[in-house]
């Protein structure tokens, strides 16, 4: 993993799904993370397709990853197959959610 991608997971992971207090990449809304030089893609997805953050978290990630250095384009998809289930949560968001891993 490069340095840059660290630094966009560090960003993403300030990004949080109001409704549960986990950041979004250990919720495992993220899906797919591309770095190519200073290119990046995020396909991410939300809990469900009626979240009422829809329209701003999506945002809100191009935003965070935009403003760091050696970002010059920044790409979100929203998708939403596969579906997002609890089983995408990280071991650290499923002991801050209080659920059994």
């Amino acid at each position: 993993m490069s340095e840059l991608e660290d630094k966009i997971i560090a960003a993403l992971k300030t990004c949080y799904d109001p409704e549960i207090p986990v950041n979004i990449y250990d919720l495992g809304l993220i899906y797919e993370l591309k770095v190519d030089g200073g290119e990046v893609l995020v396909r991410m997805t939300l809990t469900a397709p009626n979240c009422p953050v829809a329209g701003i978290l999506p945002a809100e990630v191009e935003r965070k990853i935009r403003a760091l250095p050696g970002v010059s384009d920044v790409k979100v998809e929203l998708v939403w197959d596969p579906p997002w289930d609890r089983s995408r949560l990280s071991k650290a968001a499923m002991l801050q959610l209080g659920l059994d891993y």
